[in-house]
């Protein structure tokens, strides 16, 4: 077989409107390829043997988990950091992993076994009876909009040229581990279309070489630097290019970061939809201004790792996140819709249910909000194995399934596939959803230029494009299809360097990772430090001593000594999971401060552990002139575990001891008279009361997950070199429940199909502690510089009056694209003679004509029913008068201090009080204020700036669950305020 031999891959999974469950695949009726509308029906009762295989399959090996698979060595580049795991010690990790949890469940089901002679095992057997979302059916087309015309063109004469099985082929995955990337499609020959390449992730290159480990998400976020954003995405995005990749896993905007613990916020870029929005449209557009198809995840309210899937953590059905509609639109919805807007080409639905039907084939989510509403153009991809349905997740708006595996890992029966195939020519599945599927994803590959071969040379044969690399191993030659029984092999591994010429990828990770550093304590103006060591009088003569403090401040066993960085040891650079990357280098903070200071008058001595309090400790500590302390707290993809922290973060204290370290050093260091300066690398907020208002500690710094560039650029913030400019994407508060209850993590399961209940609404982060009257330690927004400055003379004016509706959803700007509704010969879609099948491979053929069954379809509920479009909709992001300017916002910046900074100007919006809606009645709930907008503005001493924001019709609106549309409220007054964070808003007007 050649590489080119297999189908495609897709990235989530799809919800059930109907019945809100996963459903069953009918094996053996080809005209019933899985039905969401058979409520007593689920995964649990496949018409084969893999059903009593099964039940238990969280207890069972990787295959599992999320995409993942050791990558078999790494000869080429020896480094004996890198993480790989034997085949012992991958079981082993799997029976070991989730333990607490597994034990609860399995009280659950022994009661479960128990009852089950009064007929109640059926619970476990069960999925949700019915799904609380809406039906929307059909789903729409796409090439509905001028900026995508041309693109769509292009691909409808394609697809028009196209057989059956290469539509499948398009649409469909080859499998786990078929081809060398984590998803790969297949060709469509006949017409020149290329076998897809889709790769990980949100923070870099996953399972590659020689390719940058940027800030992550969260870091990004707290630079507040729009450039920097754009500029990170576009780096990105010529790598993944130079690497062959055509589709880039990221950026993620979900999880938005309700839950400060959750697993994997730390991929997104902060607690607020507007933060999130700004820098997931700027690194979109920086992506695929490199050519690259950029992909927003998670499509949506996927916001913790426990039991976001099925078996997983011990139970059948992933959880439910059960939102309102307006907190759907005014909070998660948000950063999608500006993606969208931006031109994103293409999204991933998650792994959970959303009012209790699996995103990945809910039709309300997919064709009415995505597609319909926002005018979404692009297509939708599962996320890896999160596709639960068959047809019916077609229906409700799934184009393309990844990896390309049924309901388990290299199982070799996709729900699409082979499926798809007989669906199509049963008529089960309408003909003209399978080439709006096929369409989409031939129109993004346009929309991005992926059809110019001086660009992106065609895969061998033909060329010598495609991936350079393997997922599955380092060696420099390896299996071409590593998940199957072919033993072909050839260079997979090309080893191609893409950091930027003279490493100015990693030059941008260094700046990035400085701005994204966060000083929220600087008592007596202790930072910056010289390099000299300090100009305070001592009592002792000699060199200046200073102590460096903490694992996390050393290389530990290296970057890459765990599996997608699934450990915490060493300076934390990332958090773990399928948004890591193999780290080229990393620089730890101790030997990038060593390096700076002078030799010729400071000592520096760094004690790269936790345990400090050895015999010697007490003359370590007391012979101090300074302490710099390193703690962390490290979280990650479901996947997998470390040590007692199962993903999501069991609290929010730093891990290893890091609490009980700083309080140590800080009573201890220079006999209690020195300075302790506290540095925190984190997956998110950590709290600090521990010791943050010790009289020795005089400066706390929050680095956040620098990536690659990390000792570096502390040491650019530390020195001064540049200035303090990150600012809080979240709140730090002084306790986890300080948050509220919509803050805290599921950990156990509260039933068979686990209900998280969305019911703080809009109250998350700051904007709770706002309605409560909590006081944070630091509030968001808050960030000190070492400059000082003042924010004056606010001035607006009205661009617009106010309105209550926008205006009436446009015409289509133009058509879709038509096809035939014929059809095809069965015959034209049957195993070719002598075609060789490789084991666990997906293939879009049939084996006989005569595996075509007709019969009455029992399609969705409401799959009949009339669906007008959403008033809201009309255009990229929803209906273009939602994005006029109303309002202009004017301040002076001036720049009072001594020397060159940058601040972050944020405007924040209060609604007026007292509005009702008119068309339920309501009293309309508003938080005390909320984030609309942000510059970040660098100026010299003394120098001032005229800063302008502008607020749109959407930004003073709220979305009406009665008219399914945007409000403005037309009474009352509005608030607008400007300053450095939410709490600090010096100026403000009414309007």
């Amino acid at each position: 077989m050649t590489r080119s031999s297999g189908i495609s891959p897709s990235r989530e999974g799809l919800l059930n409107d109907r019945g809100g469950s996963p459903q069953r695949q009918f094996r053996d009726e080809a005209q019933r390829l899985s039905s969401d509308s058979d409520t007593n029906l689920d995964e649990l009762e496949l018409q084969d043997d893999r059903s009593k295989q099964t039940i238990f399959a969280s207890w069972a090996p990787r295959w599992f988990s999320r995409y993942r698979g050791p990558r078999q060595s790494y000869n080429d580049r020896k480094d004996p950091g890198r993480g790989r795991l034997s085949e012992k010690e991958r079981k082993r990790g799997c029976c070991s992993r989730h333990k607490i949890c597994f034990i609860t469940t399995g009280v659950v089901l022994a009661l479960f076994l128990i009852l089950s002679g009064s007929g109640l095992f059926w619970v476990y057997r069960s999925s949700p009876k019915d799904g609380q979302s809406p039906p929307w059916y059909p789903s729409p087309l796409g090439g509905t909009v001028n900026s995508w015309e041309e693109s769509y063109k292009k691909a409808a004469a394609m697809v028009k040229q196209m057989t059956l099985v290469e539509k499948v082929n398009v649409t469909t995955g080859t499998g786990w581990a078929q081809d060398l990337c984590v998803g790969n499609t297949a060709p469509a020959n006949g017409v020149g279309f290329p076998a897809l390449c889709l790769q990980d992730g949100p923070l870099g290159l996953r399972f590659n070489d020689h390719s940058t480990a940027f800030p992550a998400g969260v870091t990004v976020g707290a630079t507040w630097n729009k450039d920097l954003m754009y500029q990170k995405g576009r780096a990105h995005g010529l790598e993944a290019k130079l690497k062959g990749i055509n589709i880039l896993l990221g950026p993620a905007m979900g999880p938005l970061g309700r839950m400060p613990a959750g697993g994997r916020n730390w991929e997104g870029f902060g607690a607020d939809p507007v933060l999130q929005a700004v820098a997931a449209s700027e690194e979109i557009k920086g992506i695929q201004d490199a050519g690259v198809i950029a992909t927003a995840k998670h499509f949506v309210a996927n916001e913790q790792e426990h039991f976001r899937q099925p078996y997983e953590w011990g139970l059948p059905n992933a959880l439910s996140s059960n939102i309102d509609d307006r907190t759907l639109h005014e909070l998660y919805l948000w950063p999608f819709a500006e993606s969208v807007k931006a031109g994103v080409a293409s999204v991933m639905c998650s792994y959970q249910l959303v009012n209790n039907s699996y995103a990945c084939g809910n039709s309300k989510l997919m064709n009415g909000l995505l597609k319909d509403e926002l005018g979404f153009q692009g297509f939708v991809q599962s996320d890896w194995l999160a596709q639960r349905s068959g047809v019916s997740s077609a229906l409700a708006g799934l184009d393309m399934t990844m990896p390309g595996d049924g309901l388990l890992w290299q199982d070799g029966m996709s729900l699409f596939g082979t499926r798809l195939t007989e669906a199509t020519l049963n008529g089960s599945l309408p003909l003209e959803r399978l080439n709006d599927m096929v369409t989409r994803v031939v129109a993004a590959w346009y929309q991005l230029k992926q059809d110019n071969q001086t660009q992106w040379p065609a895969p061998p044969p033909e060329g010598d494009g495609g991936p350079n690399f393997s997922s599955f191993t380092d060696d420099r030659f390896g299996l071409i299809h590593p998940g199957s029984d072919d033993k072909t092999e050839a260079e997979v591994n090309k080893f191609v360097n893409v950091q930027g010429k003279g490493n100015s990828h990693g030059l941008l990770a260094r700046q990035i990772a400085a701005e994204g550093t966060i000083l929220v304590k600087n008592d007596d103006g202790i930072l910056p430090l010289s390099k000299h060591g300090s100009t305070k009088k001592r009592d002792t003569p000699g060199k200046y001593k200073i102590g460096i403090f903490g694992e996390d401040a050393g290389p530990g066993q290296g970057p890459n000594a765990c599996p997608d960085r699934s450990c915490n040891q060493g300076t934390l650079g990332s958090g773990w999971g399928s948004g890591a990357v193999e780290f080229p280098y990393l620089i730890p903070p101790a030997e990038a401060l060593e390096s700076v200071f002078d030799p010729e008058s400071v000592d520096v001595s760094s004690f790269l552990s936790n345990s400090v309090l050895t015999k010697a400790s007490p003359l370590l500590l007391s012979d101090q002139d300074l302490c710099i302390v390193f703690i962390n707290s490290d979280s990650g993809e479901g996947f997998e575990t470390w040590d007692s922290v199962h993903a999501d973060r069991n609290d929010l204290f730093a891990q290893k001891g890091g609490d009980k370290l700083v309080q140590r050093v800080a009573r201890g260091c220079g006999k209690g008279k020195s300075d302790t300066i506290v540095v925190v690398h984190a997956v998110g907020p950590v709290v600090l009361e521990r010791w943050v208002d010790l009289p020795g500690v005089k400066a706390v710094l929050l680095a956040n997950l620098p990536g690659e560039e990390s000792g570096h650029a502390l040491a650019d913030v530390l020195f001064g070199d540049v200035d303090a400019s990150g600012r809080l994407p979240y709140t730090v508060g002084k306790s986890l429940s300080d948050y509220g209850p919509g803050g805290q993590i599921l950990y156990y399961p509260n039933g068979v199909v686990p209900q998280q209940n969305f019911d703080e609404r809009l109250y998350i982060d700051y904007r709770h502690f706002d309605k409560e009257g909590t006081t944070p330690r630091y509030e968001f927004g808050f960030g000190l510089s070492y400059t000082t400055f003042t924010i004056s003379n606010l001035t607006m004016t009205e661009k617009k009056a106010k309105s209550a509706l926008p205006a009436p959803r446009p015409e289509a700007e133009t058509g879709p694209p038509s096809y035939s509704a014929d059809i095809p010969d069965p015959g034209t879609a049957v195993f070719p003679p002598g075609f060789r099948k490789l084991k666990n491979r997906i293939y879009p053929y049939i084996e006989s004509v005569s595996d075509i069954q007709h019969g009455k379809y029992p399609y969705p509920k409401g799959y009949d029913e009339v669906h007008f479009p959403s008033p809201a909709g009309g255009a990229q992001g929803g209906n273009p008068d939602l994005y006029t300017h109303h309002l202009s916002v004017s301040v002076q910046l001036t720049n009072t201090g001594t020397r060159t900074g940058k601040q972050v100007v944020q405007v924040y919006v209060s609604f007026p009080d007292g509005v009702v809606d008119a068309s339920t009645g309501e009293t309309i709930d508003f938080p005390v204020r909320q984030l609309r907008g942000f510059e970040k503005v660098e100026l010299e001493a003394g120098a001032s700036k005229n800063i302008e924001m502008k607020l749109t019709r959407k930004d003073l609106s709220y979305w009406s669950r009665g008219l399914g549309n945007w409000v403005m409220p037309v009474g009352g007054k509005f608030t607008i305020s400007v300053g450095a964070s939410s709490r600090d808003l010096p100026v403000s007007t009414q309007w």
